[in-house]
């Protein structure tokens, strides 16, 4: 996932920024709407983290397959449990 990472971090160190900005409007008393509309480009911001890293798993668990057909088994429904829980 190392290739991955440099793009997960910089999603997060974007999301981090957006969250002092949103910190920065409340202070402000900026309009609700305006401080929602960011709440949820957050959330789709950390979604988005989310199904990168999941698939990214996925991915590394087709590619490299664990030996134990169990184990394997095993893997890919817990990706596909965490894809379902989003």
């Amino acid at each position: 996932m190392a290739n991955c990472d440099k793009n997960i971090i910089n999603r997060l160190k974007r999301t981090e920024g957006q969250v002092r900005g949103i910190q920065k409007m409340i202070e402000e008393e900026k309009e609700c709407v305006d401080v929602i509309t960011q709440l949820s480009a957050v959330r789709s911001s950390i979604d988005r983290v989310m199904g990168i890293i999941v698939a990214e798993n996925l991915k590394n668990c087709l590619e490299n397959p664990t030996p134990d057909t169990t184990v394997q088994q095993q893997k890919i429904e817990q990706a596909i449990q965490m894809i379902i829980k989003k």
